[in-house]
């Protein structure tokens, strides 16, 4: 899962070698957190947080065969 959100917002963001994401479990309950460069916070995010939404849609996706609740948290 960390690897399918470090390549989605590598291919948005102008600078890709600043984009980490560290991971944290709870028991049932995954949460990511996605750093990246400043000045390409506003591309993962997108108009109205479309990008954001439309990512945590597919990180979702990819986590319910696994019976996991996923949140993504964009610094």
């Amino acid at each position: 899962m960390k690897d399918l959100i470090e390549t989605i917002a590598r291919a948005l963001v102008d600078y890709p070698e600043e984009v980490k994401v560290l991971e944290e479990t709870k028991g049932e309950k995954l949460t990511y957190q996605l750093t990246v460069h400043p000045e390409d916070t506003g591309k993962v995010i997108g108009k109205q947080g479309r990008v954001a939404k439309s990512l945590r849609t597919v990180v979702n996706a990819a986590a319910a065969g696994q019976n996991k609740y996923v949140t993504i948290v964009i610094k």
